[in-house]
């Protein structure tokens, strides 16, 4: 097999910088092309050092079209990927998403394109590789603890809130427990909004924040302690090997796949 074409939506963004720089320095895949309605005119070179000589197309068809790619990875916003998912799926171009705050409606609606397409698509709330512990560590405790609290924390020009993991990691815990937690209820307060949402019985508090990219905390407590499991990132560097090893692995699979967990136990 040759080198993976690879097209990048969402390409004049920091994450999609980061992928595309990531793509180009791989051996085995090959950026072709990137989307981004932000930057008309722009050469993706002008962005990223290495990168092709191409112009940024304004959409996703006109991306496909003229580059043809074996895969799509897509860090846009959620309104974005209501329309691009479903246009790569139908022209059957297998798809790495890491938008977050994606909509359950549009998750069924890939699913059912998926299938009837017979085109694959990765979709995760993160593709750290530690990020991806946590949620793991914080399900197997979810087991043998009586409370539980999410505090999430990421920059300051994030949209959505909780974060796709903040809800993912809460989602894990909820099943692994098969019941929900003890919660407390406050009686009176003070200020509007302190205790956060709840899931299952698990507080969900998000931070948002300049010099942050994306950090998180689960506390869990029982009788006379606490367990602290904590995924702290530097810089987007961290979700590089995570983009790279669903690349890879994207078109191997069979319709919708949720969760880089479910590739690293194959790995």
């Amino acid at each position: 097999m040759g080198e993976i074409r690879v097209m990048v939506s969402g390409a004049g963004g920091k994450m999609g910088r980061a992928v595309v720089e990531a793509v180009t320095s791989a051996p085995d895949m090959v950026v072709i092309g990137g989307v981004d309605p932000a930057f008309p005119e722009t050469l993706l070179s002008e962005l990223v050092a290495g990168a092709p000589r191409e112009p940024i197309l304004p959409s996703v068809e006109a991306g496909i079209d003229q580059w043809e790619p074996d895969v799509m990875v897509d860090f846009t916003a959620p309104t974005a990927l209501l329309h691009n998912l479903p246009t790569a799926l139908c022209r059957r171009v297998a798809c790495v998403v890491g938008t977050t705050g994606v909509p359950e409606e549009t998750l069924r609606n890939a699913c059912e394109l998926c299938s009837q397409f017979n085109t694959p698509a990765v979709v995760a709330p993160n593709f750290s590789i530690g990020a991806n512990l946590m949620m793991k560590f914080a399900a197997e405790a979810a087991r043998l603890m009586n409370y539980a609290a999410i505090i999430e924390a990421h920059h300051e020009r994030k949209l959505d809130a909780p974060s796709g993991t903040a809800l993912a990691t809460a989602r894990r815990m909820r099943e692994a427990r098969g019941e929900d937690f003890a919660h407390q209820t406050t009686q009176h307060f003070t200020l509007d909004g302190v205790r956060g949402g709840e899931h299952g019985g698990i507080t969900v508090q998000s931070i948002r924040m300049e010099g942050v990219v994306a950090n998180q905390t689960v506390i869990l407590g029982g009788p006379g302690e606490t367990l602290k499991i904590e995924h702290v990132t530097t810089g987007r560097e961290c979700f590089m090997p995570g983009v790279l090893l669903a690349i890879r692995e994207v078109r191997n699979l069979d319709g919708l796949v949720m969760g880089l967990d479910n590739l690293l136990m194959h790995t």
